[in-house]
Parts: structure tokens; sequence; C-alpha cells
């Protein structure tokens, strides 16, 4: 559960931002039931609780040339929190990976990486990822196709929770 109480309007509000971060407030306020200054209030609070991280555009990558789409499934040699973390700070620093998760069994973490064409991903694979410090083991999955990018929270799922619960 988070650290922060929503009530069912700051629910709402999160769902409706998530959904289309680009409308305004006064739209916002429609929308969930609220004046316009209220609203704008409750949105600046869901901000600095660190709910609201950002609001982003949804970029088609392959429409900029980014043709290929790699999972890297990493293993490292050392998995001491000063290794983990020189690791984590290495994948912020390349311009091709863009998300890192530290997982939890036999890998160690699994990158999603883009690059515009595959000898571009595999100088990187070559000279870059397996040749950090502390990389033991790179396995490489060329995405084919995406059936599914959902990267929000499904609001449906905590509703019927709470709800449940009440």
């Amino acid at each position: 559960m988070p650290t922060v109480k929503l009530d069912p309007i700051d629910r709402k509000i999160l769902a409706e931002l998530q959904a289309d971060g680009r409308m305004t407030n006064v739209e916002l306020a429609k929308r969930v039931g609220i004046s316009a200054p209220p609203c704008l209030r409750r949105v600046r609070t869901l901000e600095e609780a660190g709910l609201i991280r950002g609001y982003h555009a949804d970029i088609d990558a392959r429409e900029l040339g980014f043709e290929v789409q790699v999972f890297a499934l990493v293993g490292l040699s050392s998995q001491a929190e000063v290794d983990l973390s020189a690791f984590e700070q290495k994948c912020r620093e390349w311009p091709l990976v863009r998300e890192c998760h530290m997982l939890n069994g036999e890998i160690d973490f699994i990158l999603k990486c883009v690059a515009p064409d595959l000898s571009t991903f595999q100088s990187f694979l070559t000279e870059h990822l397996t040749a950090a410090p502390n990389v033991a083991s790179v396995k490489t999955s060329l995405v084919i196709r995406n059936a599914k990018d959902e990267p929000a929270v499904p609001f449906e799922v905590l509703e019927d929770r709470l709800a449940k619960s009440a």
C-alpha cells in the first residue's frame, strides 16, 4: 500500500493524468468532479509526495529509426552492494539502455535496450556491456513484436481491492 493516504478523488486524479498527462487542470477538475483550484492543490501534493514523478510523451521509437529492441539478461560476478550499485550507475550512463531492473534468482539484471540497427547494438554489447567490470554473462533476446506496452498502474485493480476490503 502507498505510504500516502489517498482518497477516491486522489486516485481518480492519478488515473486521469496517467491516461492523459497533457490535459489542462480545468479539464482534469471536471473529470474528477471538483473545482480547478483544489484540483491543482491536490496535483501539487501528489507531485510533492513523489506519486507523480513526471510527465512524458509516449514516443514511437521505430518511427524515429530505432528498429532494434533487445532484452539483455545480465549475470554479475559479485552481488555485493557496491558492485550492484556500480553496475546500475553504468546502465544509467549508457544511452541504449532504456530500463534496468535488478532481479531475484539466476539473473541479476534485465535491461531493455533500443538501437537503430543490429550492428549498433552489437557494438554496444561487445564494447560496453560484456566489457563492463563485474559482468560475468549476458544473454540477449531480440524483440520481434510488442503485443502490449502499458507503462501505467492498473487503477481498476486497486479500486476493486479497496472495494472488497471496505
